[in-house]
């Protein structure tokens, strides 16, 4: 029987990527299960490393060994960071050649610290590339007022990116045109464009998170659920008219692959609401779900596949155009999401640093 992640795929030309990674997924063999039911990536965060390796033993051995070698908590977390990323580089590599590059690639996000630091983010991506030396490597790259250019950087120089922590529109379309330009930037150097790959991780649920408070205190309770999806169609809207205009095809003529939406953050947070709902209202072609393994056991086990992307655009148009009339000032809500992911990513790397630093602590003295 054809799984729901092979149909999205195959039928409606969505690929679903795991938001998660850890050597327990990896040992235990569910990881290849979700391969063989039709997964096509995987995305990590510094959250996610976070739960990985303070919630695991496995990482022990080698925490063990790289403290006993004087590796302080950073250097200790790179090393194991990085081998997981390696190891499931590894395991898509067959897919990733398979589909001519278009899927199979897996990402890790560059230092959290760096996010307001174009030239570090620069260094730090470039770092992590050549180190890993991997083709169906990503580097996820946030989308701030600093990250934009080095993006723009990144791609110009053979970097495949993944853009992230995007919420608003003017977000994407910063990265849409930095990924444009840095390929430009390549062609006139001659260089190689096909071999560059690119998404555009656009937030989904925490935009509901925080607009349905500024509704409720408007006393508008009939767009509450809403809004977060609206906002996604709008984006992938605005990338079929960039990605079917000319300056686009003179790129594609090249060789160039589609930047590809990436709707990220798509488990969903309201209990009150589906727990797809996130993934049935964004299916449509050329576009990437990353999403966490319970919600995509949600979807195997009950989630309805339709054409829905790019469904009801004018309706969502008119939604985000409510926002303003109510007195809910979209624009400053999804610039202060950025900034608390920011912060949020930032916070969750030094505990996990400061965790790795106390089991070092422990078990070289065990």
């Amino acid at each position: 029987m054809t799984s729901k992640l092979e149909r999205l795929y195959n039928e409606f030309g969505q690929s679903v990527w795991l938001d998660f990674i850890s050597r327990d997924i990896m040992a235990s063999g569910r990881f290849q299960e979700l391969l063989n039911l039709g997964l096509r990536g995987v995305t990590s965060n510094p959250s996610i490393f976070n739960k990985a390796i303070s919630g695991s033993a496995l990482y022990d051995e080698d925490i063990r060994r790289l403290a006993r070698e004087g590796a302080d908590a950073f250097a200790i977390y790179d090393a194991i960071s990085q081998a997981d990323i390696t190891a499931a580089c590894d395991a898509l590599l067959p897919l990733y050649e398979a589909s001519s590059r278009g899927d199979g690639y897996v990402s890790i996000e560059v230092n959290p610290d760096l996010a307001y630091d174009t030239a570090g983010t620069v260094a730090e991506a470039k770092r992590l590339w050549a180190s890993i030396d991997r083709p169906n490597l990503m580097v996820k790259v946030p989308a701030t007022r600093e990250g934009i250019p080095a993006i723009r950087e990144l791609i110009a120089a053979g970097v495949n990116v993944n853009a992230t922590l995007m919420f608003s529109l003017a977000h994407y379309e910063a990265v849409v045109y930095a990924y444009i330009e840095g390929l430009e930037a390549r062609a006139a150097n001659r260089e190689d464009l096909s071999h560059v790959a690119s998404v555009a991780s656009f937030f989904v649920s925490r935009i509901d998170t925080a607009v349905d408070k500024a509704l409720a205190a408007a006393g508008k309770v009939d767009l509450q659920g809403k809004i977060a999806v609206a906002n996604a169609k709008l984006a992938y809207d605005r990338f079929k008219t960039v990605f079917g205009d000319a300056r686009w095809q003179a790129l594609a003529d090249q060789g160039a692959q589609l930047q590809r939406p990436l709707w990220a953050s798509t488990s969903t947070k309201n209990p009150a609401y589906s727990d797809v709902l996130y993934v049935e209202n964004l299916i449509g072609p050329h576009t990437v779900n990353t999403i966490p393994l319970k919600t995509i056991e949600a979807l195997l086990d009950h989630g309805r596949l339709a054409h829905t992307v790019d469904v009801g655009v004018d309706e969502a148009r008119a939604q985000i155009a409510r926002l303003a009339e109510l007195g809910v000032d979209f624009d400053q809500i999804t610039e202060d999401l950025q900034t608390a992911g920011v912060q949020a990513f930032a916070n969750d790397f030094h505990k996990l640093l400061d965790a790795i630093a106390q089991r070092a602590g422990v078990i070289a003295h065990a």
